[in-house]
């Protein structure tokens, strides 16, 4: 939804619908009154066709109207929701069409109750308001839940990254990735790269890289890693290859101006990963790790190491073969973040299937300092802080037992810095355990992991002796006080009735 051609002919069909609805005549009926097909009169009433000036003059005398009104971008008071909708380009920051949702199908159920819908929308509105939400966070939530949709794997970007990789193989070393993928921009693009640094450029060293489309010049932080370079560059390739030209510019998405943005961002990321990790390399591995009986942390770190990846580009790709060749399409994501100040936060977060345990907490709540995610970077800290940490990440993985509902995970973790910030970050993938799991993967049985019981977040967790709780159970106990306050009244109500 983004021209006034296309808004026009929303509205017009709108007005034809409800002229149709409020004389009881049915499609066919008008059909028979203006000699048009019910076909087309059904393309008109979707919005999707304009008829001609002699059409609008006869469905004006079948309607008992006139051309005017039928032309006119006035509308009754029932249908002013939902011009007012089109007007406030809500239509155009929601991506419908990536759910098999087509505007006009929208606009016809909220001309069916524009009151009730508009309010709806308008409490959404409102909610994301109060909880600070930004136009980027709604783009993301779209995102996660098109990846959710999608299990996390897309043939088509699979495909494109083999197709590629057959024009322009990847050398064997990895240490000759980056010249690569710099000469590709170069000679197929006519990209060019220039690294900066804190003399040349100090205000965007929080960043990884820019790109500057009038000079075609992709610039890159100097201070990241062999990995986050070659990533940043094969992103970059993936923009041209794919042709999406509608991007950020900044490697964090610092203002998106549309989802396209997003979306083609997470289309270019994951093209990167699928050139920099190649699906059948990667299944050959996975398909030995998960026929393994035990967990074993070198073994992971060791595959990692065979790709010129970080972590987080390692992990992401794991989760795209899991569910697109082992169909474990019921487990979750997780970045977490440890701030120098000690604090944590969930970066980034995706569940396949249902929403997992844990997940994005409402603000100022302390996730559970029992769990794999928070331990192992309270472990990397104290590596740092006592010059012990050889600068490679490490690995971890437990059983958790959530004691609110009872559900058990399988959980590893990675950890290592995050250049050019000062942060440490775990990147995480869980599974909830059962027996069609344990047959899959026996190593989730082996008895030397750990079982911790943990809670999701401190304020609402039961676990009176915790020795590591950052914060009181201050939800946890109002939600309590209401359950007695509740039970209390049912008491009283059932002694003044006699039961």
């Amino acid at each position: 939804m983004t021209t006034d051609r296309e808004k026009v002919r929303l509205i017009f069909g709108l007005k034809i619908k409800q002229l149709r609805n409020d004389l009881g005549l049915s499609t066919y009926e008008l059909a028979d009154r203006t000699g048009l097909s019910p076909s087309y009169l059904n393309e008109i009433e979707k919005g999707k066709k304009y008829p001609k000036t002699e059409k609008i003059f006869a469905l004006a005398k079948a309607l008992n109207s006139n051309y005017d009104t039928l032309v006119s971008l006035q509308v009754s008071k029932s249908l002013e929701p939902v011009v007012e909708l089109l007007n406030s380009n809500i239509l155009t920051e929601l991506p419908l069409d990536l759910f098999g949702i087509e505007p006009g199908y929208f606009l016809e159920v909220m001309a069916t109750a524009p009151a009730k819908l508009s309010a709806f929308i308008n409490t959404l509105i409102e909610i994301g308001r109060n909880y600070d939400l930004s136009v980027e966070q709604f783009y993301f939530s779209a995102l996660r839940t098109y990846q959710a949709m999608h299990n996390n794997y897309f043939e088509e970007l699979e495909k494109q990254a083999d197709t590629f990789l057959t024009d322009y193989p990847r050398p064997e070393l990895p240490g000759q990735y980056g010249n690569w993928l710099i000469r590709v921009l170069n000679e197929v693009y006519g990209c060019t790269v220039d690294f900066y640094d804190e003399t040349t450029q100090p205000a965007l060293m929080s960043l990884r890289s820019v790109y500057l489309p009038e000079q075609q010049k992709l610039l890159v932080n100097s201070e990241l890693s062999i990995e986050q370079q070659v990533f940043t560059l094969s992103r970059e390739v993936g923009y041209h290859w794919l042709g999406l030209t509608i991007r950020p510019l900044e490697s964090s998405v610092l203002e998106a101006r549309s989802f396209d943005e997003v979306l083609h961002n997470f289309q270019a990321s994951y093209f990167a990963r699928c050139i920099l990790i190649p699906r059948q390399q990667l299944l050959d591995k996975l398909r030995i790790m998960v026929q393994q009986p035990d967990w074993d942390n070198e073994r992971m770190l060791q595959m990692l190491a065979q790709f010129t990846v970080t972590p987080e580009m390692f992990l992401l790709r794991v989760t795209n073969l899991l569910s697109g060749y082992f169909g474990l399409n019921n487990l979750f994501f997780l970045r977490f973040n440890q701030l120098l100040n000690g604090r944590f936060i969930m970066a980034k977060e995706l569940h396949l299937s249902k929403l997992h345990t844990p997940h994005g907490i409402a603000r100022d709540e302390h996730y559970c300092r029992r769990q794999m995610s928070v331990t192992i970077l309270n472990e990397l800290r104290q590596l740092q802080e006592s010059g012990q940490w050889d600068g490679q990440p490490i690995c971890r993985a437990q059983r958790i037992s959530f004691v609110t509902n009872n559900t058990t995970y399988f959980v590893f973790s990675i950890a290592k810095s995050s250049p050019p910030t000062p942060d440490n970050s775990s990147i995480n993938i869980g599974f909830p355990i059962d027996e069609t799991l344990l047959e899959k993967i026996p190593f989730i049985g082996d008895p030397k992991l750990p079982t911790v019981q943990v809670g999701e977040t401190c304020e609402r967790c039961p676990i009176a002796d915790c020795t590591v709780r950052a914060a009181p159970p201050t939800v946890l106990s109002h939600q309590q006080r209401m359950k007695t306050i509740q039970a209390t009244i049912e008491q009283l109500r059932a002694a003044s009735s006699g039961k």
